[in-house]
């Protein structure tokens, strides 16, 4: 079985730099500026492997954090705060009605919108169980809902999914960066 060879794919400068002095080198001289290249692409090979390793167990702390913090429940008191701040008129999700449950959802998105750049995760975890509760609430009720309501809701659960995982995904940046 044939081995690969380690220069299958030569770098841009490597090329460049052999094609410069191959006509006014020797051979001896060639190997050596090959060689230097070739620790070259070690040296950037090394430094890149260990960013995407530091990269990589910062992603998991971050990971692993996050899990802590949706393993802990959330605060009765705080998430009625958070759902009249949120849903103000609308905040007893239990008694929206087929009427009630597009504005409910309409309320609850302009105020994510408005708040969404101050929100910590813990913030999001509130704002995510609000979301929950009002998707069960909309499962017992849908059959009543009408067609345009219910594709306006889609779009708006939607959005909100949109929001959060971007939120998700700025956090999880800031934490691999740091």
């Amino acid at each position: 079985m044939k081995r690969p060879s380690l220069f299958f794919v030569p770098s841009a400068a490597l090329l460049a730099a052999f094609a410069l002095v191959s006509c006014d080198t020797t051979p001896r001289e060639r190997q050596e500026i090959v060689r230097q290249e070739a620790r070259n692409l070690d040296s950037l090979v090394d430094r890149t492997a260990s960013k995407l390793k530091t990269a990589g167990h910062r992603a998991a702390r971050f990971d692993s954090v996050s899990r802590m913090r949706n393993r802990q429940p959330l605060d009765n008191a705080s998430l009625a705060t958070f759902s009249a701040e949120l849903l103000g008129p609308y905040a007893a999700i239990d008694q929206l009605t087929p009427d009630t449950i597009e504005p409910a959802y309409k309320q609850f998105l302009q105020q994510v919108r408005q708040r969404r750049r101050t929100w910590t995760q813990r913030d999001w975890d509130y704002a995510t169980a609000i979301y929950k509760s009002l998707n069960e609430r909309l499962r017992v009720i849908r059959l009543d809902v009408k067609g345009r309501a219910e594709l306006h809701i889609r779009a708006l659960q939607t959005e909100f999914t949109a929001l959060e995982t971007s939120r998700d995904v700025k956090d999880l940046g800031a934490a691999v960066k740091e």
